[in-house]
């Protein structure tokens, strides 16, 4: 019976393909999506910090840009709020 069990979890991590990794750097707001022959973008670029930056490289080429979705934001907060401080 282990054995049994041995071989089918083999045979499934064989088969198994390769985890993607993250393409979407959470440290910018705008990505560049370059696309190949293929409907799915060839690579992702998230180092623009801005739409109309990543518009200027992607002007004559077959590339979309698009807000990031893991962008994770700033820091720092807002101006006008104060950071609450903690209740002892």
């Amino acid at each position: 019976m282990r054995l049994t069990f041995f071989i089918v979890a083999a045979i499934g991590v064989g088969i198994a393909g390769p985890a993607a990794a993250q393409m979407y750097d959470p440290n910018y707001p705008v990505c560049l999506e370059v696309y190949g022959g293929r409907l799915t973008p060839e690579y992702i670029d998230c180092s623009y910090t801005s739409l109309p930056q990543c518009q200027a490289t992607a002007s004559g080429r077959s590339a979309t840009c698009s807000v990031n979705p893991f962008y994770k934001g700033s820091k720092k907060p807002p101006k006008g709020q104060r950071q609450r401080q903690p209740a002892y």
